[in-house]
């Protein structure tokens, strides 16, 4: 089975060897028919500490890094 892959925005890099990335997903109300913003925060796995607040990533799924990590950062986006 093929990896998930999302692109976000780091929005915390103060851990060492890990970033939080919100991942943003847009979708139409059923009903009202209004587009939609949900985000959702993964940590994800950055070894070399490179990636700052305010980068766009790549994040792929892993296996489980630590409790709460199963998220490795792929590269960064333009």
């Amino acid at each position: 089975m093929p990896k998930r892959v999302m692109q976000g925005v780091v929005v915390s890099d103060k851990e060492d060897k890990t970033v939080t990335v919100r991942v943003e997903r847009r979708f139409t109300h059923p009903l009202y028919k209004k587009v939609i913003r949900r985000s959702k925060k993964y940590a994800a796995h950055d070894e070399a500490n490179t990636y700052k607040i305010g980068d766009t990533v790549s994040i792929r799924e892993c296996r489980p890094l630590s409790r709460r990590k199963r998220w490795e950062v792929i590269g960064i986006d333009a």
